[in-house]
């Protein structure tokens, strides 16, 4: 675990502002997973905004559905959403209750509960791997669906929480396009990362999905 590091727990009134302060101010803070079989403790590195009802690249652009609910609640939630059939993502809700938004969480460093991880995350080469982008992530904190609206601020019992940690310098946060995001969403520079740390994703632009064509 990095010496130093703050485990004073983050409130909910950091989480209410607006989506783009609380998304690199989000990093280097410790994300604490509490499971069945111990904590995992995760150092975020990289985390990408999205701002609602504004934003095109956001699950809650076209309104309010069963499937973003917990977007429009209050801030400081766990928002997590399965997709492509096989992955799950997790998000924290941000800015006041009734205006969507969230930070995706992509990538982070894990601090305690390796031994854990590696079980779900057999595939990683390495350890640098483990979280290493928005599924990974999710696979080996062993986030799912029953984790959707889950308080992530600290109380007794919390199975999320986020701690004070040790967020970066200033000028080691870089911030360039959101990966995978394609349409009038491509242009904004809503995703975060630490400089230079070996745990952050490789940034890929969106690439249309095709149906496969007929043999002629």
């Amino acid at each position: 675990m990095i010496d130093g590091t703050d485990r004073t727990p983050l409130t909910r009134d950091f989480f209410d502002r607006p989506v783009l302060e609380v998304a690199p101010d989000l990093l280097g803070r410790t994300l604490v997973r509490t499971t069945p079989d111990g904590p995992i403790e995760l150092r975020l590195t990289e985390v990408e905004a999205y701002a609602g009802e504004i934003d095109p690249g956001s699950h809650a652009f076209r309104g309010r559905t069963r499937r973003n609910d917990v977007m429009f609640g209050p801030p400081g939630h766990a928002y997590v959403y399965f997709t492509y059939g096989m992955w799950h993502c997790l998000n924290l809700v941000c800015g006041p209750e009734g205006m969507a938004s969230g930070v995706l969480l992509r990538a982070g460093d894990i601090l305690t509960g390796a031994d854990l991880t590696r079980k779900r995350r057999i595939s990683a080469r390495n350890d640098r791997e483990l979280a290493k982008g928005p599924a990974r992530l999710a696979t080996a904190l062993d986030i799912d669906r029953a984790l959707d609206g889950t308080d992530a601020i600290a109380h007794p019992g919390a199975r999320l929480c986020v701690l004070h940690g040790t967020p970066p310098p200033r000028d080691q946060v870089r911030s360039g396009p959101r990966t995978g995001v394609g349409g009038d969403g491509a242009v904004h520079p809503w995703r975060f990362w630490i400089d230079g740390d070996p745990t952050v994703s490789p940034y890929r632009a969106h690439a249309p999905r095709r149906r496969a064509g007929r043999a002629t």
